[in-house]
């Protein structure tokens, strides 16, 4: 297993934002691992049915495309990126034209150079 440094960390950290905010999908995708999970607080209040986590890439995909289509003017902003040599916490305001600021703290954990987990944390 390769050891991977905190400021390789931050480089995925800082690609997920451009895909994000480029609102491109195979981009983002990209970054995640075939058997990634993701857990929001956003996916439990819209989709119950998954307690607010969903596993898998085609299921990030169905997840982040339907996001992206209801929301086109979603933006992240980055306020501060935190890592160590598994993980990175993403401190950042999410943007949405018509709506308020919100910030967001979310982690990703990363092996082998891919995400293999997002949590999401909002108030």
């Amino acid at each position: 297993m390769k050891i991977i440094e905190a400021e390789e960390l931050k480089n995925i950290a800082n690609l997920w934002f451009k895909a994000f905010n480029e609102q491109n999908l195979d981009d983002l995708l990209s970054l995640y691992d075939e058997s990634a999970q993701h857990y929001s607080p956003k996916l439990k209040i819209r989709e119950p049915d998954t307690k607010g986590l969903i596993k898998g890439k085609n299921a990030l995909r169905i997840w982040w495309k339907d996001c992206f289509e209801r929301l086109p003017t979603l933006q992240y902003e980055v306020n501060k990126l935190t890592a160590d040599s598994e993980q990175v916490f993403m401190e950042y305001t999410r943007k949405v034209m018509g709506e308020e600021d919100m910030k967001v703290g979310e982690v990703l954990e990363i092996k082998d150079g891919k995400i293999i987990c997002s949590r999401v944390y909002h108030g």
